[in-house]
Formats: C-alpha cells, structure tokens, sequence
C-alpha cells in the first residue's frame, strides 16, 4: 500500500565549528573545507500525496519566498524522475533565516528526502545527493545525514564521530549578504587545508586529527562578516563573555559558543538579549532524524 502522507519531517540545522577558505577554482567558485555538525533546532515539515501532479506549499508561519528552495527541490525530484505525482508541502519554520545555519537547505534535503519515500521512487542517497547539488551547497551534506568535514564546493563529504555538545547560539536580526562576504578585501582565501587520516573502527581520533579539537580553526568568513555587520561583533562578544569562545557560523549572521559535554550546559543562555534577536540552547545530533530513508 502506497504512503498517502507523511507528517512531522525534521529538517535541523548545522552549525560550521570550522570554515577555511583553502582556495579558489578558476570559475570564481571559492573551495572550502569545514566541519558541518547537526543540530536540534528543526523545522518542522509534512507532506501530503497528490495524483494530479501538482506542486503546493503551504506556510505553518511567516509567509517564505513564492520560490523557495524546498518547492524546486520538489520540482527538480519530480522532473528528474518522471513520477506523475505531485505533493501538498508545509512547512513549519523554526531556524532562523539568513543565519549561515543552513535552514533552506535542509527543508530542501529533506524535502527531498520525504518526497522519494512519498512516491516510492527510491532513490539511493548518492543520486539524491547529487540533484541535491544542483540546488544549493549545502544540501549534499543534509541528504547524507551525518556529521562531516565538507570540502569543495560543498561535493566532498567526509562522514566523522564528534561529540555530543551543547552549542549556545545566537542570530541577531540584521542578514549578511553572502556576496559582499566573498568579495571583501578582508576574505582570507588561502588557509590551509586540515589533512583528514581515517577515523579508528571504535571512534576515537588519530592524534593527526587535530581538527577536531575543540578551538581547532576559525571561519574565515568571520572578519569580513564583521566589518559588514555590527551585530556579529556584538553577537560574538555576548558569547565570548558567557561561555569563553564564540564563532560564526556560516555566511552568518548567527554566532555559536561550545557550552560543555555534560548532561548540563556550562553556563545559561544570555537572559539580556535585545527585541528581535533569537537565541538557544542546542544539543548537537549524531545523525539526521531521516537518515534511515534513503539508502546507502
């Protein structure tokens, strides 16, 4: 019997606990090397099977965009397959927007995700990593569900353990051109690459593996994002006084700080934060909710 719907789809965000810029292709395309970890802050999706074809969004919130990354996702799934069915989609959002957080490119993950299972289509996860690709960066790194240092332009994936944590995070109100980011003057673009050895059959590092240490790195987004925007400098010094590190995330404009491993995180949230901005206590995820729903 065929699925008719599939309700309460998670789509978490990542935070980045490293971004390098390690270079530049020659189409302008700049190659980064990053640790992606998931994390507990999710929107909230559900899927309804249509047989005629149709493709709807329905929005559980603010109104999104007319042409958001999770519709094309249905749309790019449904033409590259064929399938005559469509879908009613709704989504919940939750993750902030403009937050370097990755929240349209996990709807869309696991839109993509949701609607293979929805239309019984199939598909391994490598193809729809790959359609994934055509989409966004970072929707690879979603589709395939577990925690990864992601290189190039987003193609590479290196699945790795890391730690269960929490992350204090932080996303003021204003938004970051990505753009101006990446032709700022201050952009350091040749950092250089982390060498990843492979990971012990039990889990635990080599002591090579210094990248995942915690401190280990910077984002190299982060000064340009800075000189472009005076609530991240605000953001990550609220942090660095709370909990003794801070970083951005992403394009930003959202900065996290590692807040412990323990069953309680090392300090509270900050309780004075200004009208407008949004902040959590995350818990970082071993793997994504719908990792079980495409195949290896």
């Amino acid at each position: 019997m065929s699925i008719q719907a599939l309700y309460d789809v998670a789509a978490p965000a990542k935070l980045n606990l490293f971004l390098h810029v390690v270079g530049r292709r020659a189409d302008g395309y700049h190659l980064l090397q990053s640790l992606f970890v998931l994390i507990d802050w999710c929107d909230t999706l559900q899927f309804e099977r249509r047989t005629d074809g149709r493709l709807a969004r329905h929005d559980l919130g603010p109104a999104l965009p007319a042409d958001d990354l999770c519709l094309r996702a249905a749309r790019a799934l449904q033409a590259e397959s064929g399938t005559a069915l469509g879908a009613d989609i709704s989504i919940a959002k939750a993750v902030p927007r403009g937050a370097g957080m990755g929240g349209g490119s996990s709807d869309a993950a696991s839109a993509l995700l949701a609607l293979n299972r929805l239309w019984g289509l199939n598909w391994p996860r490598a193809r729809l990593a790959a359609l994934g690709l055509t989409l966004g960066a970072d929707v690879p790194f979603f589709v395939g569900g577990r925690n990864a240092v992601v290189e190039g332009i987003g193609e590479r994936l290196t699945p790795v353990p890391v730690a269960a944590q929490w992350l204090a995070v932080v996303k003021p109100p204003a938004g970051i051109e990505t753009r101006a980011i990446f032709g700022s003057p201050l952009l350091v673009r040749n950092t250089e690459a982390a060498i990843l050895e492979s990971f012990a059959p039990n889990g635990q590092q080599n002591d090579q593996q210094e990248f995942m240490t915690p401190g280990f790195g910077a984002n190299d987004l982060q000064a340009a994002a800075e000189a472009e925007c005076a609530q991240v400098v605000q953001a990550a010094s609220a942090l660095q006084q709370r909990f003794g590190n801070s970083r951005m995330t992403g394009s930003g404009s959202a900065v996290f700080a590692r807040a412990g491993t323990g069953d309680h995180p090392s300090a509270a949230m900050p309780a004075d934060l200004a009208p407008g901005w949004v902040g959590r206590m995350c818990r970082s995820l071993d793997e994504h909710p719908l990792l079980g729903w495409a195949a290896d």
